[in-house]
């Protein structure tokens, strides 16, 4: 397997996803032997001797890790075996970013300068990252290369994302150096490679310059792939607030402790299990995508051995485990550790939940620890989340115009200090289970696109962020129904292409997350186009499906669909979160890139 749902990366070179992974973790150790207390074989402890817990309130991360480096606790990283390849106590992190930013500051970096770092999971990254902080340098984390083949577009996206930016220089895991090269040539980024780039440069003896309140964090791009990216400016007053937030709404405790496959690219694995947990001095086992993508059930393996009690997902990273457990060893694990298993990032399925729940309840599994939540990187990461150890609930909403009823999962009540307004077209708030627009204002509210006045002011005005997202209150908690330009409006009815999706995909030929739906304008009104990565080999085989999936259309939502098959390779287009395009499915469908 060698992605899945697009949030994992594909084999860059020749050797295994885990050899190379492993092998680069390894001489990253190598480098951090010149000392004997610098390397650590065994995984950092879930409670500190001696340092007394603090649930947050930092003024920025310098400060957070400063605190967090007086105790034992820190991350550790697993390969797709379940073996421990390295340990990194925030002790630790803390004295090799002070290091990296010395050198960062000695090799000519100026305060609010930038530096792009690929997000591979890894310690580099972490030192790499907290330097910056201390260095008063900007990071700016991007992604790994996804899909097979994918080289030429990601070398492509690089290099949009160090214009955008304007970085001063690119640091890549060993394995993509050549890509982070090319990427920089013509470009701000006179510092392209490698950690053995970086290490070069002379640890002068000079004063640190962290990064402060009311100071830039890091640069969070987006996710969309039909456009110039747009680069989040993470602010160190709006992540504190939404790291205080989520912890106070998530009830962490001195004796909690993750377990993580969320690429650290993204915001919740980058600020939901490195940032977050530092800041609450909570240890964290970290395990690659694409070590995922190979054993899933490392995941919840590792959960077991290590007792974890927090962990989250996307509802495909729970499905793809519900499908294994069908031949894997759910006998051999003990999940009654897990208090808090976070559901977001896409539209939350209720289904794929209690098939979990099923399959791993012989597990000791607990359904109430499902805490469905939402959130977008305009906020940091979370805005709202269902109470802790209370379960998914769900709501059925009958459509006025259809009459249809389905059901949507509650994502809980907005995190304290925040305002959220839902509505109407014209602007004007809407009451108790009505559908609109979701506008927020609040600490966590971005102050803007970096360097992107335009998008920034298309998205805020007067202190409130335009979600794009839509939802509807229910008892004072958050239903959210979708985004607002992916809604199909056929004949005036509004259909969710979730509901067309889904019921395609309970089709047995078509595999989870392998549907895509959106509407097209034919000149006279709007009709639905259903993008299906399925392609039996036979003509007659596929002439069947494309009838199944016209009829399960027919009976989801009460319209007819154009159906286009096609091959798993390229795809169907995804964000760098995994999430699907459909904005970038149109785009392709208009251009004639999919064959009918």
């Amino acid at each position: 397997m060698t992605s899945i749902r697009g949030i994992l990366p594909a084999p860059v070179s020749d050797a295994r996803p885990a050899e190379r992974h492993s092998g680069h973790l390894h001489r990253y150790a190598s480098t951090l032997l010149s000392t004997s207390d610098r390397w650590v074989a065994e995984p950092t402890p879930t409670l500190n001797v001696s340092l007394p817990f603090r649930r947050g309130s930092f003024a920025s991360l310098a400060e957070a890790l400063d605190y967090a480096a007086r105790g034992e606790t820190g991350l550790n990283f697993f390969d797709a075996r379940g073996q421990l390849l390295s340990s990194l106590s925030y002790r630790r992190l803390r004295f090799e970013a002070q290091s990296f930013a010395r050198r960062l500051i000695s090799a000519g970096f100026g305060a609010g300068e930038r530096l792009v770092i690929v997000a591979d999971t890894w310690p580099g990254f972490c030192v790499a990252f907290f330097g910056c902080q201390y260095a008063g340098v900007v990071p700016v984390p991007v992604p790994v290369p996804v899909g097979l083949g994918a080289k030429a577009h990601y070398i492509f996206q690089l290099r949009r994302q160090i214009l955008s930016s304007q970085a001063l220089g690119i640091l890549a895991p060993d394995e993509l150096i050549d890509f982070a090269r090319s990427a920089a040539e013509d470009t701000t980024a006179r510092h392209a490679g490698g950690m053995a780039v970086f290490d070069a440069f002379p640890e002068a003896k000079v004063d640190l310059r962290p990064l402060g309140a009311g100071l830039p964090c890091y640069v969070q791009f987006s996710s969309g792939s039909t456009r110039a990216p747009l680069g989040v400016d993470i602010r160190q007053d709006q992540l504190m607030a939404n790291i205080d937030g989520s912890i106070t709404a998530q009830g962490l405790d001195e004796y909690d402790s993750g377990v993580s496959w969320l690429p650290l690219y993204h915001d919740m694995g980058l600020i939901g299990f490195v940032l977050a947990p530092m800041c609450a001095q909570r240890s964290v086992d970290l395990l690659a995508p694409r070590d995922f993508a190979r054993r899933p059930m490392q995941w919840l393996s590792l959960i077991s051995r290590r007792r974890a009690t927090i962990t989250y997902s996307p509802s495909f990273g729970y499905d793809l485990l519900t499908r294994r457990a069908q031949t894997g060893p759910v006998g051999e694990l003990d999940l009654s550790c897990v208090r808090l298993a976070g559901v977001g990032a896409d539209m939350i399925q209720l289904p794929v939940l209690r098939r979990f729940a099923d399959a791993f309840q012989a597990a000791g599994f607990d359904e109430r620890a499902f805490m469905p939540s939402y959130g977008m990187a305009e906020v940091c990461v979370g805005l709202s989340f269902s109470a802790p150890f209370g379960g998914a609930r769900t709501d059925s909403f009958t459509d006025p115009q259809s009459g249809r009823t389905r059901e949507f999962v509650i994502c809980g009540r907005v995190m304290a200090g925040h305002t959220v307004e839902i509505r109407a077209e014209d602007g004007t708030p809407l009451g108790e289970r009505h559908i609109g627009r979701l506008f927020v204002r609040g600490p966590s509210v971005m102050p803007g696109y970096f360097q992107k006045n335009d998008e920034s002011a298309g998205v805020l005005r007067d202190g409130w962020l335009d979600t794009g997202d839509l939802g509807y209150w229910h008892k004072g908690e958050l239903v959210i129904t979708g985004r607002a330009k992916d809604l199909i409006i056929v004949n005036g009815r509004n259909i969710w292409p979730q509901d067309i999706e889904w019921a395609v995909e309970a089709l047995p030929q078509v595999g989870r997350g392998d549907a895509c739906a959106f509407s097209i304008d034919n000149g006279d009104a709007e009709s639905v186009v259903v993008i299906v990565q399925a392609y039996p080999s036979e003509p007659a085989e596929r002439e069947t499906l494309v009838g199944d999936i016209r009829q399960a259309v027919k009976e989801a939502v009460g319209v007819d669909g154009r159906v286009v098959l096609i091959k798993r390779q390229p795809g169907l287009p995804r964000t760098s979160s995994g999430k699907l395009s459909r904005a970038h499915a149109r785009s392709k469908f208009a251009a004639g890139d999919y064959s009918t």
